[in-house]
């Protein structure tokens, strides 16, 4: 099965078209006013407005209440992707009461952190595997990757989908040696914090065709 990519953070008209003509499955926008890659409401829904149904729509969120989930699926998102300490009840309860895919992050940097998916299953439809980043740092975004073996004859308990320090460079490297089926990039598709380079997010999907 061919590796699907997703490519968050977006934030332009033009990087929304480069990552949609290169063949991104999935598209992330930002919800959290501490990441320089935050969007509003209105940024987001002409964004969402101009990708095609074919293509899915991740709004990034960080322990978001109802009125906030309300307004992003209300912008067009297909998909919430959570990154914060949402509680499997909480995370069962948006998956029962929206129409859209409900994506949990799990932070790791040992292999006793994957064992947090666990709980997740039969609540969320995705396990998205990130770096844990430094305390009092960001959640995600910040370019750093874990230990890829520590997924080596891991028990996945539900889909799941790879993220943290991925470029274009170390995609292959990533693909074989955890066998994911969805990759997700954000920083290493930019040329600074929040800054997507059109050239990087064509090479990073690119690359991710060939696999």
């Amino acid at each position: 099965m061919r590796v699907q990519a997703k490519i968050c953070g977006l934030s332009t008209p033009e990087t929304v078209d480069a990552a949609i003509a290169n063949g991104a499955a999935w598209l992330g926008f930002v919800f959290f006013p501490k990441s320089p890659r935050s969007l509003s409401l209105e940024q987001a829904a002409v964004l969402i407005a101009r990708t095609p149904d074919r293509v899915g729509k991740a709004a990034v969120l960080v322990d978001p209440d109802d009125a906030l989930i309300a307004r992003v699926l209300e912008a067009g998102a297909t998909a919430l992707q959570l990154h914060g300490d949402e509680s499997p009840e909480r995370v069962a309860a948006l998956q029962r009461h929206h129409e859209v895919e409900v994506w949990k992050a799990v932070p790791v940097r040992t292999r006793a952190d994957l064992n947090t998916a666990r709980a997740y299953r039969g609540a969320a439809d995705r396990i998205l595997y990130d770096a844990k980043t430094p305390k009092g740092t960001l959640p995600g975004g910040m370019g750093l990757r874990f230990d890829w073996t520590l997924l080596k004859g891991f028990d996945h308990p539900l889909p799941w989908a790879l993220s943290g320090g991925l470029d274009a460079g170390n995609l292959a490297e990533a693909v074989s040696m955890t066998g994911t089926l969805l990759v997700d990039t954000s920083s290493g598709v930019e040329s600074a914090p929040g800054v997507k380079d059109v050239d990087k997010i064509a090479a990073f999907l690119q690359a991710a065709a060939r696999l």
